[in-house]
């Protein structure tokens, strides 16, 4: 028997984990799918302190300090692990009352993105905060995991702001290449926005297949039966979709994500991080 390829929740100990998991709670009752939060535990991080503190003492004081200090990680690592399962079974507490009927937990060692890359074969859509732990006392706008984790990952992810609440419009942000093709595709195909609006927009310097592609668009979602608004607004992209978002009420944006190398987004910056900081929405991100 197969199993159905699961909507992923990568939760942590910020209070992004909560709209983390309302979102992932409404991709698997959307999709029907099943419903798993994974909370990664740092091994490294957590013992970093006690690596080395045994200076220039003598043998027996120094193995009496070596021994105190792995009791004192392994009491750090067993508390760490008691927080994780207070979070988890909160989470899924939470998932429950949203409407997943059996949502799985999962703790583990490990590395993050390790992680996601070894179970995307079991994966429908990864759902991650923009912004997580690391972000309450840094106050930075785009979580550092999150250009990492889309560019090492093959399936869809969603990517959740500072809030989150069900979408009733949604906009898919297009430029006629493969990958957002794809992605209005994706739409047409899958139930997670059936029965919602949808609008799609290109924007930036009209070219001359521009009306075309934006027809094609609109007609592949309008024979799945969505209720489309197509429009084509010339100009800077980061600045027309973040006006559109709130002119018209947006509530998730769907966008092709890190289409050039990594070396070239650090010489002239990444057009997909600026939208994640511009748009203020979840966003689903494809690759």
């Amino acid at each position: 028997m197969q199993i159905p390829a699961k909507v992923l929740a990568c939760v942590d100990q910020s209070h992004f984990a909560d709209f983390v998991t309302d979102a992932a709670a409404w991709a698997a009752r959307q999709m029907d799918a099943p419903l798993e939060l994974l909370h990664i535990l740092d091994r490294e991080k957590e013992f970093a302190i006690g690596k080395d503190h045994s200076g220039a003492i003598g043998v027996n004081a120094q193995q009496n300090l070596l021994s105190e200090l792995a009791e004192r990680d392994e009491a750090r690592s067993k508390e760490n692990r008691e927080r994780g399962r207070e979070l988890l079974n909160s989470l899924r507490e939470r998932a429950i009352g949203l409407g997943v009927a059996a949502p799985d937990v999962r703790q583990r060692y490990g590395d993050l993105e390790e992680t996601l890359v070894g179970a995307q074969d079991q994966v429908r859509l990864f759902v991650l905060g923009r912004r997580g732990e690391s972000a309450e006392t840094t106050q930075r706008d785009l979580g550092r995991n999150v250009e990492r984790m889309v560019r090492s990952l093959s399936k869809p992810i969603l990517a959740v702001t500072d809030r989150f609440s069900e979408p009733k419009r949604v906009l898919i942000a297009f430029d006629g290449g493969a990958m957002t093709r794809r992605g209005v595709e994706m739409v047409a195909a899958s139930p997670l926005f059936r029965g919602l609006p949808v609008h799609v927009l290109m924007s930036g310097k009209a070219r001359r297949a521009s009306q075309k592609q934006l027809d094609w668009a609109r007609s592949t979602l309008e024979e799945a039966d969505f209720e489309v608004a197509a429009d084509f607004i010339p100009g800077d992209t980061e600045r027309v979709i973040a006006e559109y978002v709130h002119a018209q009420s947006i509530d998730m944006l769907l966008m092709g994500a890190y289409g050039h190398s990594p070396l070239r987004s650090l010489f002239f910056g990444s057009k997909t991080s600026d939208l994640l900081r511009s748009a203020k929405v979840p966003t689903l991100l494809l690759r």
